[in-house]
């Protein structure tokens, strides 16, 4: 009789118990426990944000007053239907008379009616009747109504819009009304739960939901708004952006589409934001912004690696405003703009927020990077005027006597009367460019103010100066095109 190795026996057992869908603490008491798979988070339940929030969600309409009959033909004023080409399309849609109609409607002189013009949502923000929505579904309107979800309609007051922000504050007249609770938006994460309220086409209280896609999408000068995946329609304009809270979080505003419906890609601005200039709206009917006269644009990794910047990042001025508070201070084009009153600056774009959050009549600090050292410079915010173009300065052309230089720069000095056109009293003329030069984009009639840290007084010091470059690292040349300069990594001998 053969006799089974006990061990084997055992391993026998266990396999045969797993197979007959034995358990194996039953079949075998000693083994090992098994592994616990992780557990799955269930989906959120909406139902009770919804509840609480809903009642505090309202409709907009707005009308205005036209003269004649502005009964449009096939639909093309119906409210939904102008927000819808005014909003993604950027154009209003013309209305149309009825065949036979003279102009002036029906013949009264000066009559004027009442016609829709467009729709849109909000979201009350006090008990007293205070309401958030956007400028942009208020824009132009001669009257605005809010309707409740318990159907009172009232007519709205616009106590103020700022265009810039693309946030407008209502006032009704009621009292105890539902509001909805502000959030923190600085605090969100991506991918965290949030969901819209709104009036999409019309179809009031239609609640959607989705993840935060990104926390501070640069979209504009003063705006670094909310990124959701929450479907938002003509007609959500203005609804608020909810948490898992049941916190505002954000105020729906603007979708990204090739087609003119939603592609999956919508945005709100950050109700920390939104606030800010509600306060000042509800207290002056305007938005109060600083500016300090500079022109900036981005820092890249090649010019930071030239100028010595240890990463990219700052603001690089690119033009100082003649006679503006910059120029006062004493900032040059050319400068990486690194702090804003102490506190850092990683993009372009948090610059204009910064100064623009500023009380006009203020001190600021600026903190620049200037020729591979940083230092500060204070200055005074003044309050932002609307923009003056700029006047770009008549391309003068000399002979040149010079070869091309090892940045394929072919350069003359300024004359005096050049150089008090440009209100300079540096920098070099570009005659021809090419190689990498050309390649770069730099053009004859544009002025070379500084190779790396030096700035440049002649033809002379600047082809010295561009001999002595080491080939195997770019340099950084400062360039002036009518009012703006920018950096321009170089490699000699055209190296890439």
């Amino acid at each position: 009789m053969m006799r089974l190795n006990k061990t084997r026996f055992t391993r026998a057992l266990l396999a045969a118990s797993v197979f007959a869908g034995v358990p194996l603490a039953q079949a075998a008491p000693a083994a090992s426990p098994a592994v616990v798979a992780p557990s799955v988070a269930a989906l959120p339940d909406f139902a009770d944000i919804v509840d609480r929030t809903g009642p505090g969600v309202v409709n907009i309409r707005t009308t205005e007053r036209v003269r004649g009959n502005a009964q449009a033909q096939g639909g093309m004023d119906d409210p939904e239907m102008q927000e819808f080409f005014r909003r993604f399309f950027g154009i209003p849609i013309p209305r149309q008379q009825q065949p036979g109609t003279p102009r002036g409607g029906n013949g009264k002189q000066g009559q004027q009616e009442e016609v829709p013009r467009g729709v849109g949502s909000g979201f009350i923000i006090s008990g007293d009747g205070f309401i958030l929505t956007n400028a942009h579904v208020v824009e132009g309107a001669s009257e605005v109504y809010v309707t409740l979800t318990d159907k009172r309609e009232f007519k709205a007051r616009i106590v103020g819009s700022d265009t810039r922000t693309d946030v407008a504050v209502l006032k009704i007249d009621g009292s105890n009304l539902p509001r909805l609770t502000m959030g923190d938006s600085d605090k969100i994460r991506a991918g965290e739960w949030v969901l819209a309220i709104g009036s999409p086409f019309g179809l009031e209280n239609t609640v959607t939901a989705g993840i935060v896609s990104a926390k501070a999408r640069d979209t504009g000068d003063y705006l670094p708004l909310i990124q959701t995946d929450v479907a938002v329609n003509p007609g959500n304009s203005g609804g608020p952006l909810i948490n898992l809270k049941g916190e505002v979080i954000g105020i729906n505003s603007q979708i990204y589409s090739r087609s003119g419906g939603f592609m999956g890609i919508s945005f709100a601005v950050p109700i920390d934001e939104a606030l800010r200039v509600a306060d000042q709206l509800k207290a002056s009917g305007r938005v109060t912004r600083g500016r300090i006269g500079v022109q900036i644009g981005e820092v890249t990794k090649d010019v930071a690696e030239s100028l010595g910047l240890a990463r990219a990042q700052g603001a690089l001025v690119q033009r100082v405003e003649p006679g503006g508070p910059a120029e006062k201070g004493g900032l040059e084009a050319g400068d990486i703009i690194l702090k804003f009153n102490g506190t850092a600056i990683e993009r372009p774009s948090d610059l204009p927020r910064m100064v623009g959050a500023t009380k006009p009549g203020a001190k600021a600090t600026v903190s620049v990077w200037r020729k591979g050292s940083a230092r500060d410079v204070s200055l005074t915010v003044v309050e932002l005027e609307a923009d003056k173009p700029a006047k770009p300065a008549e391309e003068k052309k000399a002979k040149p006597d010079n070869a091309p230089n090892a940045l394929g720069l072919i350069v003359s000095d300024l004359s005096d009367a050049q150089k008090k056109e440009l209100k300079t009293d540096s920098g070099v003329l570009v005659e021809s460019a090419t190689g990498a030069a050309a390649a770069a984009g730099i053009r004859p009639g544009d002025v070379v103010q500084r190779l790396n840290e030096v700035d440049i007084a002649d033809a002379k010091q600047f082809n010295q100066l561009v001999s002595k470059l080491d080939s195997k690292k770019r340099a950084a040349v400062l360039v002036r095109r009518g009012d703006s300069s920018q950096f321009v990594p170089l490699r000699p001998n055209g190296g890439n």
